[in-house]
């Protein structure tokens, strides 16, 4: 990898980490309001509601200009949406700003690996970027934890500008202060991305005309017979991830007596295990082996039901680490396969889109009906065996659809795996210049 790939995830990194960080913080913020515990996840609903409703236009605009350009304007985006918090906006409002910036963000943060990378080298760039993302949401929940401590904003407080009045008077209000500098520090690294030299594509002329071509690229990854079973995968996986950082939060409270504090390092816990999973994922998994590991998907919502026996933090550790480390070894190679069609069949950021789009319909589902069963009193531990059940039974689903695949569509299928492979090979065995080629 060179220098540019690592300006790349500099950039994803300082980004994801004010996102982590902010998420605690805008929690903090409900909490310091005293709304009630059943609104907390729709912090996370209203955050993906951008993701879903421009799906259509955020894919088009990241081919439209050039990535870095696209990550540039949503970060600033993202500093707008921390001062709305500032101004007292209400937190869910101003979370949804932030979400906006993140979904034009994503399209151009994955769709910039498939531009500037060949092929064979996605897993490995997906292990990267998830890893450094584990990374960004370890540090993050941390930094959002240190910042709203009391003792450590009693610090931030005690400043003084001279002649100026901030308003900023809480811990929650200093946490957001200083995470938009962390997202301007990831806007100035936005503007030294390199160029690609990929051509950009034209939006199209009329909102309708571009609501039309993101319907259909919807409809040519779900035709195609390996991106249809890698957007179901990560369509559910993220929708249940989104879900599980929640119930790690109120499980930590009811079976662990754990504050917010606690609760955002048990998450923590948990993307160190998805960190392991994505290296082994990108170290071990070829793109045209990514279909093997959605057995670990049943596995992981198995072992997720485990959680309703725990009650001592030295055993809740390794089970949660053991559940990142499965849902990293299984989502990093679909990522991977998923980019790897999209690209080919509808173009790097409209692919991203598409997976968006699906996988925060998702997130908006099981955030809503995970909110209304909190809302009704249902027990945390009914809640995570049905999530468990939930998980292991779809991605149950997910597997026999494959099956289904080779069985009536073989020759189809075999071709597509055959051509993921043929890039891989192509890429570490080149073939040689001739003779006439080096004069």
């Amino acid at each position: 990898m060179n220098l540019g790939f690592y300006v790349i995830m500099a950039a994803q990194f300082f980004s994801s980490l004010a996102d982590n960080a902010l998420l605690v913080a805008a929690i903090a913020l409900l909490m310091q309001a005293d709304s009630p515990s059943w609104l907390t996840p729709y912090l996370k609903f209203f955050f993906a509601v951008s993701y879903v409703l421009l799906a259509p236009y955020v894919g088009a605009f990241a081919d439209r200009l050039p990535k870095g350009t696209v990550m540039f304007i949503s970060n600033t985006i993202k500093i707008a949406g921390c001062g709305m918090m500032l101004f007292e906006v209400n937190p869910l409002a101003a979370y949804a700003l932030v979400g906006l910036g993140a979904a034009a963000y994503s399209p151009a943060k994955y769709g910039i690996l498939t531009e500037y990378l060949p092929h064979s080298k996605l897993v490995l760039a997906n292990g990267w970027i998830e890893g450094l993302t584990v990374a960004s949401i370890i540090l993050g929940t941390l930094l959002g934890g240190i910042l709203i401590h009391a003792r450590v904003a009693h610090v931030f407080l005690s400043f003084d500008v001279p002649f100026i009045e901030t308003g900023i008077d809480t811990a929650p209000e200093a946490a957001v202060f200083v995470i938009m500098f962390v997202y301007g520090l990831a806007a100035i690294i936005n503007l030294h991305i390199p160029r690609t030299g990929v051509a950009m594509k034209p939006l199209p002329a009329h909102p309708l005309a571009t609501l039309r071509d993101f319907g259909t690229c919807v409809a040519a990854l779900w035709k195609d017979r390996l991106g249809q079973i890698s957007l179901a995968v990560t369509t559910l996986f993220w929708g249940a991830g989104a879900t599980l950082q929640f119930i790690v939060i109120e499980w930590s409270r009811v079976a662990l007596d754990y504050d917010l504090s606690q609760a955002a390092i048990l998450q923590g816990v948990c993307a160190i295990g998805i960190a392991l999973g994505a290296v082994l994922a990108s170290l071990h998994v070829r793109l045209d082996h990514a279909v093997r590991v959605i057995p670990l998907g049943i596995v992981m919502g198995l072992v997720v039901i485990f959680m309703i026996s725990v009650r001592d933090v030295w055993l809740a550790v390794p089970l949660i680490v053991l559940i990142g480390a499965l849902a990293g070894l299984f989502v990093v190679p679909m990522n991977a396969l998923l980019q790897h069609r999209g690209h080919h069949l509808v173009g790097a950021g409209r692919s991203i889109a598409v997976q968006n789009f699906n996988e925060n319909t998702s997130v908006l589902v099981m955030i809503a009906l995970y909110s209304l069963l909190i809302g009704a009193d249902v027990s945390i531990y009914s809640v995570i065996t049905v999530f468990g059940l939930f998980v292991a039974g779809t991605m149950s689903v997910v597997q026999f659809w494959y099956h289904t695949n080779r069985r009536r569509h073989g020759d189809e299928v075999e071709r597509l795996l055959a051509f993921a492979r043929a890039e891989d090979s192509a890429h570490h065995h080149p073939p040689r210049p001739r003779e006439s080629d080096s004069k």
